[in-house]
């Protein structure tokens, strides 16, 4: 059996569900949770950031889901936020600068409601998914750390972190050290966001430039999807590189449009191969 035919669709409609549910209220989010076997454990927000964080607790599967919420306004997020790429001490990678320091105020709030008995996913959507991806590396690294410092408690279990438009988070380096971990970025074909910050390949030896982790997931029309990764993913749809965010880009952004894509690979998905649509003269903005 592929990787592609060990796809779960079911798991990644759950974490799209709670990749939705940060947009609620705290409210809503309770009533969602209260007929299940789920807990909310803890939930917080910051107006400052527009950011909501939770954790969910399945005391019966002994699993914890950290799911965080992106900003209201995500082209503004991306206008404003440093693009720079800062060495972070505590993933030990090269990071985007806005990203951790949303990553690293959550992380501060979530560590004391974790458990290290039980498996711990991330997800989110949006600036949601950039940071939850951050804080799985987190949660990676202080693996490592307790293991040296404190050899009586268990490490940290990193779960899945399965992600919905996520943008770029780290370099080539970085998105390498992570390849342990089990990233599934969920992506639309015409969805801009993830391609940003914009891929040039004149600038492919610079040793800040942007790169993803993990496998993308493209939810193609009906029940198709495709897999890729590496320099496939960072070269998917040239074509769009040179063009500023759009109406049409932000409306197939939205977690729901995402939501229902997942909804249609449910029982049975069909994998195809991913086909290559780069062209070197796209860089020049030729057709």
């Amino acid at each position: 059996m592929q990787a592609q035919d060990r796809i779960n669709f079911k798991e990644i409609e759950l974490q799209g569900i709670l990749s939705q549910a940060t947009y609620l209220p705290k409210p809503n989010i309770e009533k969602l949770v209260e007929s299940s076997n789920l807990e909310l454990t803890f939930y917080g927000s910051d107006s400052e950031l527009q950011v909501a964080f939770f954790i969910l607790t399945n005391h019966v599967n002994k699993t914890q889901a950290i799911a965080v919420r992106g900003t209201s306004n995500i082209q503004n997020a991306l206008l404003d936020l440093s693009l720079k790429l800062t060495f972070d001490k505590k993933a030990e990678i090269r990071l985007h600068h806005g990203f951790s320091l949303v990553a690293k105020q959550i992380y501060a709030d979530l560590n004391l409601y974790l458990n290290r008995s039980y498996v711990i996913n991330t997800t989110g959507h949006s600036l949601g998914g950039a940071v939850a991806l951050v804080l799985a590396a987190y949660l990676d690294k202080d693996n490592y750390l307790v293991l040296a410092a404190y050899l009586d408690k268990d490490n940290y279990k990193v779960g899945s972190v399965i992600t919905f438009g996520q943008p770029k988070v780290t370099n080539f380096e970085g998105a390498s050290a992570l390849k342990h971990l089990d990233i599934k970025r969920i992506v639309l074909p015409h969805d801009l966001v993830p391609l940003v910050p914009p891929f040039d390949p004149l600038d492919i030896q610079s040793i800040d430039i942007y790169w993803h982790a993990g496998k993308e997931l493209i939810l193609l029309e009906g029940k198709q999807y495709t897999i890729i990764g590496g320099v496939d993913a960072m070269l998917r749809a040239t074509k769009f590189t040179q063009k500023q965010l759009s109406e049409e880009n932000l409306e197939n952004h939205q977690m729901s449009l995402y939501l229902k894509s997942v909804k249609t690979k449910i029982p049975v998905a069909k994998h195809v191969t991913y086909e290559n649509s780069f062209n070197l003269f796209n860089i020049f903005g030729s057709e």
